[in-house]
């Protein structure tokens, strides 16, 4: 079997390693001539739109995916034409436009922050007095790792906040007082069949994620399954999935879902019984879903615009390195670690110690 993905960063990357012990082949397309999943695939070189290209990924592709959700979304539709594109396009479409999105959680009865959709300086001067200060003022479309956004503080700060955006849509939406971030990360198949991850609990940076912790057994893990069961069945997924939670008092409020694999999902390689790359390509194919049962603690932390050295990192016991072959740049994630152990005591020693050296080289 042949899988195509639009894309070829580290997240395709990480798809190919898992999918090479199932004998499966690659064919990625990325319009960079180094992109991560490169040397692990038939890679097509050129622009996501190019239709010789799209032609040549559908034909010799048995499958085709995404690895992430800025790819555009009459891409996908031209491919489902023509092949099997999963996850599906409507779940791109959505996922791209953070007014859809927002509009979409609410639909199903999910909660989420206060939110004014804003075309003008003058939408934005009516929209606060109900947001309130602080809010965040973001471009409705592409943006990510906080960029994008514009932090309102005052009404002193409006001005600014809107030529930031460029004229583009936007939406403002209202600061939450949340008392920790988490995600959780499911996969569904055509069957329906559906298996969930560990809640996640996320700590950021800048906007930029820094450290996920697998948190089993979580108080919260039932109300996230249940809101990310609705997304799942609503948009008649397939794949991977990851849902972005504020925990408010025990309450999660729905913050954006990716239709992909995830970085808050990254420990699942080694602290999983089956990875989320794994499990997206049984997911993809209609085969059975992996166990997501956690093996002993586990998290994960991002390398952020530089990297410790390979020795100083391997010395660490129970710490597991993922290169991306990605030089160096300021506020591009380059690289990631786990941590995984039985021992509490041993795990939490070495988290320390890999955050310790990740905030040394951060050049975000």
């Amino acid at each position: 079997m042949k899988i195509g993905i639009l894309g070829g960063g580290q997240l395709a990357r990480m798809i190919a390693l898992a999918g090479y012990p199932l004998g499966l082949s690659f064919i990625v397309l990325d319009p960079d001539n180094h992109a991560g999943a490169a040397g692990l695939s038939h890679h097509l070189l050129g622009a996501y739109n190019n239709p010789e290209l799209l032609a040549k990924l559908a034909d010799e592709a048995d499958v085709v995916t995404y690895e992430f959700e800025n790819v555009p979304a009459d891409v996908a539709q031209f491919l489902a034409s023509r092949t099997t594109v999963y996850p599906p396009a409507n779940a791109l479409a959505v996922a791209q436009d953070r007014l859809l999105e927002k509009n979409f959680f609410n639909q199903l009865k999910i909660g989420t922050a206060p939110y004014a959709a804003i075309d003008s300086l003058q939408d934005l001067q009516q929209a606060m007095p109900e947001i309130g200060y602080p809010a965040i003022l973001k471009s409705r479309r592409m943006g990510y790792d906080g960029k994008g956004q514009f932090v309102v503080q005052s009404a002193n700060d409006l001005d600014a906040a809107w030529e930031s955006m460029n004229g583009a849509a936007a939406i403002v939406e209202g600061f939450v007082n949340f008392q920790r971030e988490v995600s959780i990360i499911a996969a569904r198949r055509p069957s329906g069949d559906i298996v969930f991850y560990p809640l996640s609990e996320n700590r950021h940076r800048g906007g930029i994620l820094r450290v996920a912790e697998c948190r089993d057994n979580d108080p919260a893990q039932q109300q996230a399954e249940s809101h990310v069961r609705l997304l799942l069945e609503a948009l008649d997924y397939v794949g991977v999935i990851a849902l972005e939670l504020f925990d408010v008092n025990g309450s999660l409020l729905a913050n954006e879902f990716a239709p992909r694999v995830h970085n808050s999902g990254h420990w699942t390689i080694e602290g999983a019984e089956t990875s989320q790359f794994e499990n997206h390509l049984r997911a993809i194919l209609d085969l059975p879903l992996g166990s997501t049962q956690p093996r002993g603690h586990a998290a994960m932390v991002n390398f952020i615009g530089g990297l410790a050295s390979d020795a100083e990192l391997l010395s660490l016991n129970h710490v597991h390195l993922h290169l991306y072959d990605k030089a160096p740049r300021k506020g591009r994630k380059v690289a990631h670690a786990t941590v995984r152990s039985d021992n509490r005591a041993e795990f939490q020693h070495s988290l320390n110690a890999l955050e310790q050296l990740a905030e040394q080289v951060d050049n975000s």
